[in-house]
């Protein structure tokens, strides 16, 4: 009879000393939040455009542990009357386990913002519903693409800058 006693940490333990590469999250949290409502109360009948910017961005805490930001900005206007800005910085610390120092830049730029994506978007489309208006559900992020964009720009003649650099 086998001992089926293994509790989730210890076969994690047993991973991690196969050498199977991993990425665990440790914390998640908001590093700053800001709604500004200029345009209360005047919320009826309203139909305004949304423009949103995000950006991911990663930086180092340790030989294992990252600490990788997504950042948005959402702007609401009613013609040239600027409704609501809401602004979120959502930050994970990440441990990379086994990840070969060539993949460290793709996981954390794709793999862990996008496991903290959902949780980013729940707080923005709470700020907005308390705000008085209808909740904003951002539509999700393809974080491959914005690394590939982020990437081409980066090696561009020009000399452009990638958005989310590791540091």
């Amino acid at each position: 009879m086998s001992d089926s006693s293994q509790t989730p940490e210890t076969e994690n333990q047993a991973a991690t000393d196969a050498g199977a590469p991993g990425l665990q999250i440790m914390v998640q949290y908001v590093r700053d939040l800001s709604f500004e409502n200029p345009g209360a109360p005047n919320f009826a009948d309203m139909q305004p455009e949304i423009g949103v910017n995000a950006n991911v961005g990663a930086r180092k805490l340790s030989d294992t542990d990252y600490e990788v930001g997504l950042k948005f900005r959402v702007e609401a206007k009613n013609g040239d009357n600027v409704q609501f800005i809401a602004e979120l910085e959502y930050c994970g610390v990440f441990r990379l386990i086994n990840i070969p120092e060539d993949e460290t830049k793709p996981v954390l730029l794709i793999e862990a913002p996008r496991q903290i994506f959902p949780f980013a978007r729940r707080v923005l489309a709470d700020a907005t519903r308390d705000g008085g208006y209808p909740p904003i559900m951002l539509d999700p992020i393809d974080f491959m693409a914005l690394y590939q964009q982020n990437e081409a720009a980066s090696e561009a003649p020009d000399g452009a800058d990638n958005e989310a650099p590791i540091n």
